[in-house]
Order: C-alpha cells, then structure tokens, then sequence
C-alpha cells in the first residue's frame, strides 16, 4: 500500500502493453504484428541518426510471459520508479491490449504499483497525408451514462487493488484525450459517485494537456490534476531550418534535447494540480518514417541533467509526482528499457538522480 503522506518525489511510468499479438491487429496490419513490428524494420534517416532501436537485457519480449513483467517492474523499482501507469483502452464495451494488465490483476504478480490511463482515441490507419483521409480502424465512441457504468465496474477491481496508487486516497486514474468525452463533467461527477458508493473515496482524475492554456479550462470542468506534456517545442530560428531539410531533403523534424528541457523547465507551472510528464528521449520514425518528430542530443546524460533540474524546481510542492514517458514506448523511441547502444544508462542515470535527491 502506497503511503500517501510520504512528501518525497513519485516517479510514475507510462506503460504500452502493445507488445504481444491480438486479433484486430492481425487483421489490420498482418499475422503477429506488435510493436516490435515497427521497430525491428526502422531504418536511419540521415548521417548520425540512431535507428534501428535494439532491446538489450529483455530482449524482443512478448507481455504475455509473466517473467517478462516481472523483471520490469524490477528494474523500474532499482531505478526509484514507484510504479507503471498503464495505457488502458476501452471503445464503448470493447477493450483491446488488455490482457498483460489483467494478468497482473488477477495473478496479483507483479507486487508493483500501478495505475491507468483511459487512451481515448480512435486507431487510425494513417496515411500521412496532409490533406487527410486516415482510415478509423476503430473509433472511439462515448454512448453515455450506462456506458460509463460498465466501464467503471469492468476495472473496479483494479481500483480496489492494494497496488493501485492513489493521491489523498483516491485511485489515480489519467485521461489521455479529457476534451473528447462529451460533458466531461458529467463522467467525473458519475464515477465519483460511484466510487463512493464502493467504499472509495472517489477518483483522482489526471488530464493530460500539451499547452499550458488548457490548464485552466481542465480543472474547471472537474479534473484533480494536470499532466503536462510539452513536447515539440524548439527554437524559433530552427523552425526554419527543418522546414527547410524536410522539404529538400526529406528528414524528419528534428528537436534538439537541450531546447526541448529548457523549454519544459521555463513553461511548466508551478502548482500542486500540475504534474510534469517528462521525456527520455523521442523518435517517431519507426511509425512515420521521415515524416514524424525525434530528438537529437538525447543522452543519459542530459536526461539526468534534465531531471536535476526539475526535482530541484518541484522540490517545495506538497504533492510531487513526475510522469515519465514512458517506460517502453519503443515504436516513438521514449523508454527506458535497456537496449545495445545505453545498456542500463538511462535507468542508472534515473537512480543516480532519485538518490541524490532524496539524500539532500
């Protein structure tokens, strides 16, 4: 059980659990597809680029071996991560990827935290087109208050867990996309009610937002707390020059790490309803090829430097929790798993950080 009144610093994992086949996926995108589909067949797009991404210590895994998960959540909780927040997928009823989370639940192995976050957006098959035309694989659809009802009952016993992590005693609970649910409000004010009626003190619901002007907005329409996810930002000088290299020779748009942490420490708000999500490294290219976004200048180095510097501005909040993203998100290149060129770099890095930090 997490100790709700300890004040030290929460470090908190986004978790993809794409990594082992299912149905739709085979239909979509060919039999045995996952996220190491994407990733295996990336190619380096210009001089320097690090691409194919490599796992090392864990290998190609496949979420449905149990062995796997639990020498994750190991390395996580050496790295001073309290636990995984799992990207939890629900369209109207259906749910997909669900079955490493589930087996978690149910085998109640991992004795890890954890907590979900409802990824409310359609899959779409995209195309890449400027002028759009992406084909919905499958939408997401928000039907109304019994819709609601089922969802929150089909993870009730999530939430109920004793490794489900909570802030003043509520289960934590994100939303990735809080403006697609019509009348937000009224999904919160329902869940809430709900919970209380289970014996829970009601949901801690986390929006996240990738600008500061919607900070305001989201809590006034009912969220507890704000995830802050800035993550293009660069430069204005180097606006120009990758408009440039794109058009002319067709490279990715390219961020350089050092902008993107700066940026970061100099918008975040300081308030104990914003949490900041923070960024390891970033590479799309294994989805988009040269049409996505990456870092350059990503090193455990500045990732550590990066994150000094955000414990130190946090350090007077009451409630202080970081996501980070993410633990494997390996097809947009932001993990923290080891893999051949870093080895463990970027977890040591996280460790050397989190003790220092808690030793001052």
């Amino acid at each position: 059980m997490i100790d709700n009144n300890q004040k030290k610093t929460r470090v908190i994992a986004f978790y993809l659990p794409q990594f082992h086949p299912i149905p739709e996926n085979d239909s979509w995108w060919g039999k045995g597809f996952t996220e190491w589909t994407n990733v295996g067949k990336a190619k380096p797009l210009f001089p320097g680029h690090y691409q194919p991404r490599v796992p090392a210590d864990l290998g190609y895994y496949d979420l449905r071996m149990p062995e796997v998960r639990e020498d994750q959540a190991h390395m996580a909780s050496e790295a001073g991560i309290e636990g995984f927040c799992y990207y939890h997928y629900w369209f109207a009823g259906k749910r997909l990827l669900e079955r490493p989370f589930q087996e978690v639940l149910t085998s109640e192995k991992p004795d890890f935290p954890f907590c979900l976050c409802w990824a409310n957006h359609s899959w779409e098959e995209k195309t890449w087109d400027k002028n759009g035309g992406n084909k919905i694989l499958i939408e997401q659809t928000y039907p109304g208050i019994e819709d609601f009802t089922n969802h929150f009952y089909t993870i009730l016993p999530a939430f109920k867990d004793k490794r489900y992590m909570r802030v003043n005693n509520k289960p934590l609970f994100g939303i990735y996309a809080p403006y697609e649910i019509p009348n937000a409000n009224q999904f919160i004010n329902h869940w809430n009610v709900l919970a209380k009626k289970e014996g829970l003190d009601g949901i801690y619901f986390a929006a996240i937002a990738f600008n500061t002007k919607d900070i305001n907005q989201l809590v006034k329409i009912g969220f507890d707390a704000i995830v802050f996810d800035l993550m293009f930002k660069r430069k204005s000088i180097m606006r120009f020059f990758n408009l440039f290299y794109h058009k002319v020779f067709h490279i990715p748009s390219i961020i350089d790490y050092r902008d993107y942490s700066e940026a970061l420490l100099s918008e975040m708000p300081i308030s104990e309803k914003v949490f900041p999500c923070v960024l390891p490294n970033y590479d799309h290219t294994p989805r988009s090829k040269n049409r996505g976004h990456l870092f350059t200048n990503s090193s455990p180095l500045n990732w550590a430097k990066l994150m000094q510097r955000l414990l130190e501005k946090l350090k007077n909040k009451d409630e202080n929790i970081i996501f980070l993203k993410s633990w494997n998100e390996w097809g947009e290149g932001n993990y923290m798993e080891p893999d051949l060129k870093y080895g463990k770099g970027y977890l040591e890095a996280l460790q050397k950080v989190m003790h220092e930090n808690e030793t001052k």
